[in-house]
């Protein structure tokens, strides 16, 4: 066996004391014996593959970080996406 040190709150380690004292027996043989009940009921070995996090794609980003500004206080000089110029303009800032 290992020693380990374990914090309780005071209300917990009296009701813990007062238990043992009751069933005679060690505080340590109630912590073993209640984390042992605890490991019992968990799978024995992890699951092979962590659950996946939800993603979802929010697809092809229309405004750029640089103009964002401009767009949301209103001034349009950029054309509409999907259309060839503003395919052009996209071409152009990626290639900066």
């Amino acid at each position: 066996m290992q020693k380990i040190q374990i914090l309780f709150p005071d209300p917990v380690i009296e009701r813990l004391r007062t238990a043992a004292r009751l069933q005679d027996r060690p505080v340590s043989e109630l912590v073993r014996r209640a984390v042992d009940r605890l490991l019992e009921q968990m799978p024995a070995k992890p699951p092979e593959k962590p659950a996946k996090f939800p993603t979802f794609r929010g697809g092809e980003v229309l405004v750029g970080a640089d103009r964002l500004k401009d767009v949301l206080h209103g001034v349009e000089d950029e054309p509409p996406p999907g259309s060839e110029e503003y395919a052009s303009n996209r071409r152009r800032r990626q290639k900066r």
